[in-house]
C-alpha cells in the first residue's frame, strides 16, 4: 500500500513573531546601543526622605566579604574578602540618588532580622548617624533600621538600641581594616536629626553633581 502524501501544515504563528536563532540574539544585544538601570542613578530615594528613603544593599549580614557598587556599570562587584576576622554585623549599603565628599553615595548599616542578597534594596528608616574618619577622610555612615521588619522598624531613635549592639557596630569599623595598616576612628553616635541632615546634604551634592554633568 502506498502511504498516504503528508501536506506540510502552515504555522499559526506569524513569521514576523518567530524567535531568531540564539547566535543572532547575542549579536542583536552586542550592537545595540542599550543601558540597564543604574542603582544609583536610576531607583528613586523614595518619597519620604530623608527620614525613610530606599538603601540597595551591598553586603550582606554575616558577610566576609566586602562588595561595592562599580559606579561605571551599577553592577555590584567583589572589592575584596575582609583581612581581619570579623563579618558585617548588619546589612550594608548606599542610598541612592546621594553624594558624598568622597565622591560616594552615602553609606548606611540596615539593622534588621534577615541578611539580604547584594544587589537587593528595601526601605530603611534612619535612627542615628556613626562620624568616622577613614584614613584622615570623613566617612560618615547612617544607621537605619528596616521599615518593614515588625522587629525593627517601630525605632525611631540610636538611643533605643542596646548599648551592646551599638559597642558591637562601633568595634566592627574600629577593627575591620587594622589588618590592612589602615586607621579608622569611630567618634560618638549622634541623634536621628542628625541623619536626616546628613540625608539632606547628601541629596543636595547628589543634585549639584548633575546640573554640573549636564552642563559639561
Amino acid at each position: 500500500m502506498v502511504p498516504p502524501i503528508e501536506t506540510p501544515v502552515k504555522s499559526s504563528v506569524s513569521h514576523k513573531f518567530s524567535i531568531p536563532p540564539l547566535n543572532e540574539r547575542i549579536l542583536s544585544s552586542m550592537t545595540r546601543r542599550s543601558v540597564a538601570a543604574h542603582p544609583w542613578h536610576d531607583l528613586e530615594i523614595g518619597p519620604d526622605a530623608p527620614k525613610i528613603f530606599n538603601v540597595v544593599i551591598e553586603i550582606s549580614k554575616g558577610s566576609k566579604v566586602k562588595y561595592e557598587l562599580d559606579k561605571k556599570t551599577g553592577l555590584i562587584k567583589v572589592d575584596r574578602v575582609l583581612y581581619s576576622s570579623v563579618v558585617y554585623p548588619h546589612n550594608y549599603g548606599f542610598i541612592p540618588r546621594t553624594l558624598c565628599e568622597d565622591s560616594d553615595p552615602l553609606d548606611v548599616l540596615v539593622i534588621m532580622q534577615e541578611p539580604i542578597l547584594p544587589g537587593c534594596f528595601l526601605r530603611a528608616k534612619a535612627i542615628g548617624l556613626m562620624p568616622m574618619i577613614d584614613q584622615g577622610e570623613k566617612d560618615d555612615k547612617i544607621i537605619a533600621v528596616c521599615a518593614d521588619d515588625p522587629e525593627y522598624k517601630h525605632y525611631t531613635d540610636i538611643n533605643e538600641l542596646p548599648p551592646h549592639r551599638l559597642a558591637e557596630i562601633r568595634r566592627f569599623f574600629e577593627d575591620y581594616k587594622k589588618n590592612e595598616n589602615k586607621e579608622v576612628a569611630v567618634n560618638d553616635f549622634l541623634p536621628a536629626t542628625k541623619a536626616f541632615e546628613a540625608v539632606e546634604h547628601s541629596q543636595d551634592l547628589y543634585a549639584d553633581y548633575i546640573v554640573e554633568s549636564l552642563r559639561r
